[in-house]
């Protein structure tokens, strides 16, 4: 066994955490003898997870997925590999610390690694389950999937189980110190290439090249039925083996390219619905036996301590400690409870200073200044009935003692209240006021139950739910101990500092001063401060080498590193330049995305070769390094392995394969999609003056549209969607200008994000936003609240910022752009309703009437030219006109006069046209003359503002004089209706330019 200096081979790992998890309650088990894509689906997990009945178990489970076969030539990819998975059911409240022990038993020294939980929230479609929790990494290399299980077979759990799946692979290279799989130690003398090396190829060979489809589609059907005959007998169990079994042989016609957008979506229809089955029926068969295993313990609930006096003015700490939180929520979460703190308190008569919130992934923190020890006594009067309908004849009426009984009172208590002249029955109580003490127990205890997240969860509590657990309160009033009690929680005073400290635990004896307490414990509490540590680190780590980070380019990045962490130390690694011949997309793509390193730029801008990442707190900076130095090492060889993969084939086949990836069940596929593009890119092209060259760049590129997502570095690294179809373009043979409209197809990325710079590149994205916006809204799935899954937002904000930035595109309006869409929905045999077009033709106008409304304009100025929603390009133009003349002397007579007019004309049109010969007199004819003229000026210039204010001059003093000297009203209908029609004249000049009456 080990001896602690030589790293355990895999074999004496296994026994290692079979002993380890067996020593803490857990029973050993043996792998399923079917296969699985991962630990998950072992009975063992997927079913036993169901129902009341604890259960702790561990097993090993080799892990087959045919798509990750590689012929054994891949460091890191293995069609099987070796799971070990644990489930703890129910959560034993501590699951981490328990596996960082395990972690310990491997041999892994905590103080020297970079140990930390970063956010994965999993689910997989066929077992119809989900969970939140975190990948666990170790200097980088994700070694652990560890989940709170909320549901599995479309059952809600309850206990919630705690799930840890580790990868040994990737553990055992990390401990030995190996780059590739084949070389680990698996027992003394024998590597683990000489025990799988042969099984890896020949099975990498059996689902890639040689697997037969006909006899693996048979099998599927045959094993669906035999799924179903089995659930019809009631038997769970084998219902269930056999949905496995579909699941592998899907696997396999998946791997061999063999499955249509329709035959998969129907395969995981079926196979989802049959593990539903299986997961009920297993529940009910478990209680048809009344759970042999017993029923899981729920914790009691909390008892709040005796509520002590605290006589004077106290600074109060309150301290939520959690597990790790999403980087996305540090923040929300900070300013959800600074705001809920300041509203309950201010519902209070509790006097106090201000409220401060700061928080970290392990913790949210609350500090109120100078609080007082009580709230002030007041008098509190409750109003009755009216004196009038409280007595008849002298006796109290049913209303008065109905009152009197609400408020615990003897009428003769009651006293007469004049409101008004009016006299009404009252009570007049004296309300002492609470202690802070008891003002702050109950307030604390409702914020902490009314936390929430974008996505919440549940564990061992019996009633808390929230983005991830809360595990413990700590709460002072000055140097007091504050009871706060909550479901299962109680408050103490002690906090929870770094897991590997020497004293983990440590304790809190006063409010004043926690942030420089958690200092001198490695963790820094303020959000900014940490930020500037952040950025501060990589300026001095990258000058090391002669480098620089893009620290405004990389704010993002930096932003979510910052709140993944409580100390971040900066690590500098380095990786073999010859990866520099790969496109430098993707090498940062893999850098920020998938390790969230800061990449290292030399002065002009071009990737060095290191990167910039950051341990939680202290570390040996050697070990990190090493750690993640393999862990980039083996991210780019998997690059390069897609890389000169994809550049094998043809950017044609790659479009020929689209046809295989689902856009939306119900739009088609991704070919589909590409084909709606091209062709909309086409239409779009047609209303512009492009010239001929640019025409056949759209037509081109349309044809190879979006072929870059069926590529494999794609499928692997999907943002570099648009990237690597320029590159594969440009090798392919396609001219300059092909390849970069591709790439530009997928801009922006993001509301702020770089604009294509083509006219062809404005097209093809253009296309792409308009053809996601209008069939979401024809399938109905508009964004609604926080829920937008398609980014039809995101789309809308970037075609927006396309018109309004692109000349080529300037007289292009939304509605006909939505139309065209539409158009080539209906002629795909989708329908599309009316009013759905409106309905996105009414969010592109919110986010134009946003977006202007951000950069600071006047809301007012924003109304009157929100009707260029439609043409935001001109609506800019207009709005800017609009700012210049508004003040002047000239327009604002303008804008009274059109006002005027505006506002007597009805709103509905007159039926039958007017008798313009009835206008005789000098103001009628001198309205009508200037109005004539006006109009001829601005022929061709309807809508420019600026050109109206231009021919305005004339015009304004034959208004004024018109409403003077002319009854408009006239009772002579006929003559009231030729007047009405002269102003309507004067107002079309208006309505085409601006919406007059926001003004």
């Amino acid at each position: 066994m080990n001896n602690g200096q030589t790293p355990l081979t895999m074999q004496e790992a296994i026994l290692t955490l079979q002993k380890y998890w067996s020593d803490n309650g857990c029973m050993i088990t043996q792998p399923l003898n079917t296969e699985v894509g991962a630990g998950t689906a072992n009975p063992s997990t997927a079913l036993r997870v169901i129902g009341p009945e604890p259960w702790s178990v561990a097993y090993v489970e080799p892990s087959v997925r045919p798509d990750d076969s590689r012929y054994g030539e891949n460091p890191n990819r293995l069609q099987t590999h070796t799971q070990f998975q644990v489930i703890l059911k129910p959560d034993p409240g501590n699951p981490q610390e328990l596996y960082l022990g395990s972690l310990q038993a491997l041999g892994i020294d905590l103080d020297a690694h970079d140990v930390r939980f970063v956010e994965d929230n999993w689910a997989s479609p066929a077992l119809g389950a989900w969970g939140l929790g975190w990948e666990v990494w170790l200097d980088g290399m994700e070694i652990t999937q560890f989940t709170y299980f909320q549901q599995v077979g479309g059952v809600t759990l309850a206990p919630v189980s705690v799930e840890i799946t580790y990868g040994l692979e990737r553990i055992l290279m990390n401990l030995q110190g190996v780059d590739h799989f084949k070389d680990i130690a698996y027992a003394p003398g024998i590597t683990y290439g000489e025990v799988f090396g042969q099984s890896e190829y020949e099975w990498s060979r059996h689902y890639l090249d040689d697997a037969d489809v006909d006899t693996h589609r048979r099998l599927f059907e045959e094993y669906a039925s035999e799924a179903r005959r089995m659930l019809d007998l009631e038997l769970p169990i084998p219902a269930y083996t056999y949905v496995l079994k579909c699941s592998h042989t899907f696997n396999v016609l998946d791997a061999r390219g063999a499955l249509s957008t329709t035959e998969r979506a129907k395969a995981f229809s079926l196979m989802r619905g049959l593990t539903h089955e299986s997961a009920k029926l297993w529940g009910q068969r478990r209680a048809a036996l009344e759970h042999p295993l017993g029923t899981a313990a729920v914790p009691a609930p909390a008892v709040r301590a005796e509520l002590p006096n605290v006589p004077g003015t106290e600074r109060l700490l309150f301290e939520i400690g959690v597990e790790e939180l999403p980087y996305a929520d540090v923040v929300a979460t900070t300013d959800a409870v600074r705001e809920a703190v300041t509203a309950k308190l201010s519902a209070t008569r509790l006097a106090h200073g201000p409220v401060t919130a700061m928080a970290t992934p392990r913790r949210i923190v609350v500090t109120v200044e100078a609080v007082e020890p009580r709230e002030p006594d007041t008098v509190r009067t409750v109003r009755g009935p009216k004196t009038a309908a409280a007595y008849r004849d002298g006796a109290p009426t049913p209303a008065l003692l109905g009152f009197a009984r609400s408020q615990g009172v003897d009428p003769a208590d009651l006293q007469v209240l004049d409101v008004d002249g009016v006299d009404y029955i009252a009570l007049t109580r004296e309300a002492p006021g609470r202690t802070a003490v008891e003002v702050l127990s109950e307030l604390l205890a409702e914020v902490v139950a009314e936390l929430r997240a974008g996505r919440n969860m549940r564990w061992n509590d019996p009633t808390l739910s929230f983005s991830r657990p809360v595990r413990w309160l700590l709460a002072l009033l000055g140097n007091t101990p504050l009871p706060v009690a909550v479901s299962s929680l109680a408050s103490g005073t002690t906090t929870r500092v770094h897991r590997t400290a020497a004293e983990p635990v440590v304790p809190v004896a006063s409010a004043e001063g926690y942030a420089h307490f958690l200092k001198m414990h490695n963790i820094l509490l303020d959000r900014d401060e940490r930020r500037a540590a952040v950025v501060r680190g990589a300026h001095e780590a990258a000058a090391e080498v002669g480098g620089r980070v893009d620290v405004a380019g990389e704010a993002g990045l930096i932003d979510e590193i910052t709140d993944i962490v409580e100390y971040p130390r900066p690590v500098r690694g380095s990786f073999d330049e010859s990866y520099l011949d790969l496109p430098s997309g993707i090498l940062t793509t893999v850098m920020r995305k998938h390790q969230r390193y800061l990449p290292v730029l030399d002065a002009d801008g071009r990737l060095l070769p290191h990167f910039l990442t950051f341990a939680n707190g202290t570390c040996d900076d050697d070990v990190v390094r090493a750690g993640n130095e393999a862990v980039l090492r083996a991210r780019y060889e998997d690059a390069a392995f897609f890389w000169r993969a994809d550049l094998k084939v043809a950017p044609e086949e790659f479009r020929g394969r689209l046809d295989k990836l689902t856009f939306e069940e119900r739009l088609g596929t991704v070919a589909d999609r590409a084909d709606r593009i091209a062709a909309l890119a086409a239409e779009l092209a047609g209303r512009t003056s492009l010239a001929p060259e640019t025409l056949a760049t759209v037509r081109r590129a349309g044809e190879l549209a979006k072929f870059d997502l069926a590529s494999q570095m794609v499928v692997e690294f999907s943002s570099l969607a648009g990237v690597m179809a320029e590159e594969y373009a440009l090798r392919a043979g396609e001219s300059a200008e092909v390849a970069r409209a591709l790439a530009e197809m997928e801009l922006p990325r993001s509301s702020g994000g770089a604009l294509p710079a083509t006219d062809a590149g404005v097209l093809l994205s253009l296309a792409d936003r308009f053809d996601l916006v209008t069939g979401m809204f024809v399938i109905g799935a508009a964004p609604t609240g926080s829920s937008d899954p398609y980014g039809v937002r995101r789309a809308a904000i970037g075609l927006l910022n396309v018109l309004r930035s692109a000349p080529a595109v300037a007289g292009l309006r939304v509605r006909d752009g939505l139309r065209a869409a539409a158009d080539r929905y209906a002629a795909q045999g989708v329908e599309v309703p009316a009013e759905r077009l409106a309905e996105a033709a009414e969010l592109i106008t919110r986010r134009y009437e946003q977006q202007l409304t951000d950069a600071g304009h006047e809301h007012r100025l924003v109304q009157a030219v929100l009707p260029w929603a439609d043409r935001p390009a001109h609506g800019d133009r207009t709005l800017a006109a609009l700012e210049r003349h508004l003040g002047t002397e000239g327009f604002d007579a303008l804008t009274t006069a059109l006002q005027r007019v505006l506002r007597i004309l009805p709103k509905t049109p007159a039926a039958e046209p007017a008798d313009r010969s009835l206008l005789t007199a000098p103001a009628e004819l001198r309205l009508a003359e200037a109005t004539a003229a006006a109009r001829a000026s601005l022929t061709g210039r309807e809508d420019d503002l600026d050109a109206l204010v231009a021919v305005s001059a004339p015009l304004v003093p034959a208004i004024d004089t018109f409403f003077e000297e002319v009854l408009v009203m006239d009772p002579d209908p006929t003559i009231r209706a030729a007047r009405l029609a002269l102003l309507d004249d004067v107002a079309a000049l208006a309505r085409t330019t601006l919406n007059w009456s926001a003004l």
